[in-house]
C-alpha cells in the first residue's frame, strides 16, 4: 500500500523515527510556532494532506513523550481521518499540564497510523443475540 501525501516543505513530511514504527510523525507547520496555555486547546496545522485509500482510516495519536513530560495530548485521541478527506491534517492538541507548552515549527506533535477498517452494512433488527455478559456495562466487572 502507498500513502499519497501533499507536502510543500520537506521538513514537514511525515516520517518514522525507526523503520518498523507504526506511526508516521506529524509536525507543527506554524512558522512562528505556537504556545498552549494550561487547559488550552488548539487545532495545529501539520502542513500535509493525505489520501487515505478506501477500506483504511488514518488515526492521529498523541506522542507519549509530550503527554508524559508536559501533559500535552490529542484532545480527541485518536483523531480520525476518513478515506476521501484530502484537506490539510489538523491536530487537536490540548495542554493538560500546569505550564505553558511552546511548540516550534517542525516539532513532532502527533503520530499518524494507517489501519484497515471493516465497513459493515447496517442491519436493523428487533433484538440482539443473548450473551453471558448481557447489558452489564461500566464497572460491571469490578472497580479495578
Amino acid at each position: 500500500m502507498k500513502l499519497k501525501i501533499v507536502c510543500d516543505d520537506m521538513e514537514l513530511l511525515p516520517t518514522r523515527a525507526h523503520p518498523h514504527d507504526a506511526g508516521l510523525d506529524l509536525r507543527c507547520a506554524h512558522k512562528l510556532g505556537i504556545a498552549l496555555q494550561p487547559g488550552e486547546r488548539q487545532l495545529v496545522d501539520t502542513g500535509v494532506a493525505v489520501n487515505i485509500p478506501a477500506g483504511y482510516v488514518g488515526l492521529v495519536h498523541p506522542r507519549s513523550g509530550w503527554a508524559y513530560k508536559y501533559g500535552l495530548t490529542v484532545n480527541n485521541a485518536p483523531g480520525t481521518i476518513d478515506a476521501g478527506f484530502i484537506g490539510n491534517v489538523l491536530v487537536n492538541l490540548i495542554n493538560h499540564g500546569s505550564d505553558t507548552v511552546e511548540i516550534e515549527y517542525g516539532t513532532r506533535i502527533a503520530q499518524l497510523l494507517i489501519q484497515r477498517v471493516e465497513l459493515p452494512k447496517v442491519e436493523l433488527v428487533d433484538s440482539l443475540d443473548t450473551t453471558a455478559r448481557g447489558t452489564a456495562g461500566h464497572g460491571s466487572t469490578g472497580v479495578a
